[in-house]
């Protein structure tokens, strides 16, 4: 089989829960358009929020599961065409339905939710990316998914695609086959999915988050320890970086070239490696 894009996933709102789309299109930045477009930050909502500067906790930072695995428990979905997000507490029947435009509900239910003053921010020219020098997103096969779940007897596809949260999910391939996707440093490699043009930068740090059960933030024992011994055990031969520093590193940061904003992708194109060139 060829490489193929087998599945898009975008995080409406930053931290929470993926939801699938057929087809995207390539906003500014790279990003997709929808994804990490609103994000929750731990400040109130009449403090201005710098996302460039965003690095202390309690000073507007984002509100995420490396800051606190309260994030975890939160369930959500958007409905982009009546403008909303609806929340859930996992393990709750209970629904809230908020305007995404009109946030003081929202601001005043995640406070609470928290314990303490947070809002929601909005930033609709190419989202709120979690690399900044590579915004574009990021990318994992469906093979890697399914062999490192295996290493986990709690784990499954569906949950390694939940704590990985991959962008862009690659079908037709074999374990780790993203690991092509990035060169040195100084390098990029360029690749294509349905003829729109992509560089895979470097690969992806891990940080807290895959370690803890998606749905509860429980900890994982030992997940580390684990993840560090079989990922350099089945480390392709030919993945030869010095981007690969250490061994906790799984998916490739991308960024897309200015040329392909506004470009679509869509789930079934098939995906070229066009080939290593030095990084601009």
């Amino acid at each position: 089989m060829a490489p193929t894009l087998k599945r898009i996933a975008v995080n409406p709102v930053k931290s929470l829960d993926p939801e699938p789309r057929e087809r995207v299109r390539l906003a500014e930045r790279g990003a997709l358009a929808g994804d990490r477009e609103y994000a929750i930050v731990d400040a109130p909502a009449d403090r201005p929020h710098d996302p460039q500067s965003a690095s202390v906790a309690g000073d507007g930072d984002y509100v995420n599961g490396k800051q606190t695995d309260a994030v975890h428990r939160l369930r959500s979905s958007v409905d982009p065409d009546e403008g909303t997000l609806t929340l859930r507490v996992q393990g709750d029947d209970e629904t809230h339905r908020f305007e995404l435009d009109e946030r003081a509900d929202l601001n005043d239910w995640l406070s609470d939710y928290f314990g303490r003053p947070v809002s929601v921010r909005r930033e609709p020219a190419g989202g709120y990316p979690d690399d900044r020098e590579a915004s574009g997103p990021t990318v994992v096969s469906t093979a890697t998914l399914r062999e490192v779940a295996s290493w986990f007897s709690e784990m499954d596809l569906s949950g390694a695609r939940r704590r990985f949260r991959a962008s862009l999910e690659i079908g037709g391939v074999a374990p780790f086959w993203e690991d092509r996707l990035y060169g040195d440093r100084g390098e990029v490699v360029a690749f294509e999915i349905g003829g729109v043009r992509f560089e895979g930068v470097r690969p992806c740090s891990r940080c807290v988050v895959p370690a803890r059960d998606p749905d509860t933030g429980e900890a994982t024992e030992g997940f580390r320890e684990t993840f560090l011994e079989k990922r350099e055990a089945t480390l392709p031969a030919w993945a030869d970086s010095d981007r690969l520093d250490h061994y906790y590193q799984l998916m490739v940061n991308t960024r897309v070239p200015e040329s392909e904003w506004g470009e679509e992708i869509a789930v079934g194109d098939e995906v070229r490696v066009v080939g290593t060139r030095p990084e601009n």
